[in-house]
């Protein structure tokens, strides 16, 4: 039986974005398996995806004999198991609180409220607003706290679990048309990110489910 992990992941979904991030910075050879969200209603929803992950929801990795979901604590899990290579959390407690509270700025207060289940609730005629709306409040919090804490990066000059959530919810930002210039701390570090190799191996326009039209965008 092999023992190579497999992700269920959609391409252009923010939380696999971020589990296949830190896969690659963790040098973890994996299989993918394309969940697509929209295909007959969303293959997520269907019984044999269903009975990995309850809450019908894409990440979901197997790995070391387990079956684990939601992306931070995916995040959470290879760090743990994996500290090296690429250590996603800082050693300093206080540095790791910032990691945290910027992490779940994202994957709690901006994420959520502009997932597809949200957006399909809303409606095709509101969506681009309510999500445009709601990524621009959560990044004008997000900007400021990023001016005291950055560096090159979310928190000092290191990758961290954060800018790992950044660059996915930064790509969702400009689908959502905001301006950006208005960010330009978040702008800064979002440019800096996608030149590393492991963001760029892990981007939504070059995996194995990405439409041909998307690829290389």
């Amino acid at each position: 039986m092999s023992t190579t992990p497999t992700l269920y992941s959609y391409f252009r979904s923010t939380c696999s974005w971020r589990v296949r991030i830190a896969l690659a910075l963790k040098k973890i050879k994996y299989n993918q398996v394309a969940i697509h969200l929209l295909n007959n209603g969303g293959e997520q929803h269907g019984d044999t995806y269903k009975s990995l992950n309850l809450m019908e929801q894409v990440p979901t990795l197997l790995i070391d004999g387990e079956t684990l979901t939601q992306s931070v604590a995916i995040m959470e899990y290879l760090e743990e198991t994996r500290p090296s290579p690429s250590p996603l959390l800082p050693g300093e407690a206080k540095l790791r609180a910032k990691v945290r509270v910027i992490t779940e700025i994202i994957n709690s207060g901006i994420q959520p409220v502009q997932n597809l289940s949200i957006l399909q609730a809303v409606g095709p005629e509101k969506k681009l607003k309510w999500g445009h709306d709601h990524i621009r409040k959560g990044f004008v919090a997000l900007e400021a706290l990023l001016v005291k804490c950055s560096g090159k990066y979310c928190v000092g000059d290191t990758v961290t679990m954060a800018d790992l959530c950044l660059v996915p919810q930064v790509y969702n930002a400009t689908r959502f048309k905001v301006d950006l210039e208005e960010f330009p701390t978040i702008k800064r570090i979002n440019a800096a990110l996608e030149e590393l190799p492991e963001f760029r191996e892990a981007h939504f326009s070059c995996q194995p489910d990405t439409p041909d039209e998307l690829r290389g965008k």
